[in-house]
């Protein structure tokens, strides 16, 4: 079994939260974690790949698109993406049994609506992904961060959790 997480960061606090649920995932489950970049993921999932974990930032209420890559950019995003999550969910290959969870990070707002991690789950779904499962949101500060006190360890916790859940084995019935 080998979990893969993808994550799309500009300001690198998704890629922190990416880094701190493969140090969870890694305690329950220590088989082989791969963490890459949503510009390096690959089309074709491999078939060892049982877990698909998939982040990245709200940005205008959904997943980043290049106009709001471009605009992070402006602000003084430190990572420079040619290809989000949004252009891979596009692109890859679809494999409906792979078990595939969710996250984003963003501004806690009140009343504001929006969740990369809701819109990438439906794009999944939309793809002929059918085991997806919109996962956790953690909390910035502001939109180059720092993420909010307990953050990391938050998202530690969850690759933990995600690691020991039984239905996120391969052949496991969907859902939860």
């Amino acid at each position: 079994m080998k979990a893969l997480i993808i994550h799309e960061s500009l300001f690198g606090n998704t890629r922190a939260v990416a880094e701190a649920v493969k140090r969870g995932l890694t305690r329950s489950r220590p088989d082989a974690v791969d963490l890459l970049r949503s510009d390096e993921a690959p089309g074709v999932i491999p078939e060892e790949v049982s877990l698909l974990i998939l982040g990245g930032p709200t940005h205008a209420f959904s997943m980043t698109r290049p106009s709001t890559r471009t605009d992070a950019e402006a602000k003084g995003a430190k990572e420079h993406v040619r290809l989000g999550i949004r252009e891979w969910v596009d692109a890859v290959v679809p494999r409906p049994e792979l078990p595939v969870v969710t996250f984003d990070t963003r501004v806690k707002v009140r009343l504001m609506p929006g969740s990369a991690a809701k819109s990438a789950a439906r794009a999944l779904r939309a793809r002929g992904f059918r085991r997806v499962e919109q996962g956790e949101t953690f909390w910035v500060e502001d939109t180059d961060g720092p993420l909010r006190t307990g953050e990391l360890e938050r998202a530690e916790g969850w690759g933990h959790e995600l690691g020991a859940r039984s239905d996120l084995r391969p052949g496991a019935p969907a859902g939860r």
